[in-house]
């Protein structure tokens, strides 16, 4: 870390030279920003991909260093014109920020039932260290302004930098993860990309993040590689049977009261791995250690699944993990050793954002008059089934009968709870 001034430059392996200046040095400084030091960005899928270990902490960097970018481009067009510099800054923050509330082990426990990062976020804002660093700024409510930034609830015209379509987050975490899995899917066009950013007047005079024409392409371009990642990287077979073990893991433990969920979102990978490892079961954490992992019983694309169905899986992890117990009966296993997985992003390729033509007029991505523009977005839906899977991962071998397994599926959260408690046998095929 080099330093010059008031200001210290870091080395980074994919944006060379960052410049970090005063007011988030203090941050960076902080016990809750130097936690993301500890926090792996994907998770478990260093498994896969061993070169997978980088972490939130120099993603956070990562998206600092464009939002400065951005600014400084936004800044010598002439379109900040009127908009405060405590604004600026607050939008630098917060994308410094914005993954101050991640649980270990990127976005698993969410899965599990926790509370949403975003309100992890909230308290972390307000951490003693955090908030002296903000302090010295001047700026009113400066952790409630942040904070609004990063759940996309602001009101600045720059909200879109943050939190949107086109944030500056995913510009980096898609560069990045790529660039340490060793896959070429991630490729964007990060230049064009942030050279594209316009600020734009809405017709109620109001102004917002938007994007210029010649820059469609290569935001078709992220789309595609946020598509192809999600296929390949993040929900790959062996990366999901990892997060739907380690799920279950910490799950058990909070219920058993081995593991205090409110300590959680404030230990890091290697104290939470500890912690469970330390628990009164520890067979399944000894087997995530030694990745030996569940194998594929069942793995069914989602355009196998009826539309609709097997989305409660996802949504109602408690439902979820007694339907696994029944399975696991029903076929010879025991609790624990059958678990489900169907991975959902439905907005993985939406699009909302003003779009400015060459001739200076305004439209918008997803209206009719931008028709052949986008032309990804189209396909939207079925990109999305694509990726997605819905698997049944289990200890040991196992036979499942695939006909049952969608009968099960197309049925709602209610009648999958209702045949539970009229315990009934969930593997039956009736026609």
């Amino acid at each position: 870390m080099a330093v010059a001034g008031n200001f210290e430059v870091i080395r980074d392996p994919l944006w060379n030279n960052i410049r970090v200046d005063a007011e988030a040095l203090r941050v960076v400084d902080s016990t809750p920003f130097q936690r993301l030091r500890f926090i792996r960005q994907l998770g478990h899928a260093y498994l896969v991909y061993p070169g997978a270990t980088h972490t939130r902490f120099e993603h956070a960097l990562g998206a600092y260093h464009l939002a400065r970018r951005a600014l400084t481009l936004l800044g010598e067009r002439g379109e900040l014109a009127g908009i405060p510099d405590d604004e600026l800054v607050l939008v630098r923050l917060a994308a410094l920020l914005h993954d101050i509330g991640h649980y270990p082990f990127s976005h698993t426990l969410e899965e599990a039932g926790l509370p949403s990062h975003e309100t992890i976020a909230h308290q972390q804002l307000r951490h003693p260290e955090l908030a002296a660093a903000l302090e010295p700024l001047g700026i009113d409510s400066v952790e409630q302004r942040v904070e609004q930034l990063i759940r996309g609830t602001s009101t600045s015209p720059l909200q879109g930098l943050v939190s949107g379509s086109l944030d500056l987050d995913k510009i980096e975490y898609l560069t990045r993860d790529a660039r340490m899995c060793g896959v070429p899917y991630g490729t964007v066009d990060a230049d064009r990309l942030i050279h594209s950013i316009t600020v734009v007047t809405r017709p109620d005079g109001s102004r917002t993040v938007g994007v210029h024409e010649k820059g469609v392409s290569a935001l078709e371009s992220l789309l595609f590689a946020k598509y192809q990642m999600y296929r390949n990287v993040y929900w790959h077979h062996a990366v999901r049977s990892a997060t739907a073990m380690f799920k279950r893991l910490v799950r058990a433990a909070i219920a058993r009261g081995d593991l205090d969920a409110a300590w959680i979102p404030h230990s890091t990978d290697e104290a939470l791995m500890e912690a469970v490892r330390a628990v009164r079961d520890p067979s399944l954490a000894a087997r995530l250690r030694g990745r030996q992992l569940y194998k594929r019983a069942l793995d069914l694309r989602a355009a196998e699944v009826p539309a609709g169905g097997g989305e409660w899986i996802a949504r109602d992890p408690d439902l979820a993990e007694r339907v696994e117990d029944q399975l696991a009966l029903e076929l010879g296993l025991e609790p624990g050793e059958l678990l489900l997985d169907y991975p959902a992003k439905p907005a993985m390729l939406a699009v909302e954002l003003p779009l400015l033509l060459r001739d200076g007029r305004i439209t918008h991505l997803a209206d009719e008059s931008a028709t052949g523009l986008l032309t990804i977005e189209r396909v939207a839906d079925e990109l999305h089934m694509s990726a997605r899977c819905l698997r049944v991962f289990v200890a040991r071998p196992a036979e499942l009968n695939r006909r049952a397994v969608l009968r099960l599926v197309e049925h709602s959260a209610e009648e999958v709870g209702a045949e539970l408690t009229r315990g009934a046998p969930l593997l039956a095929v009736r026609d």
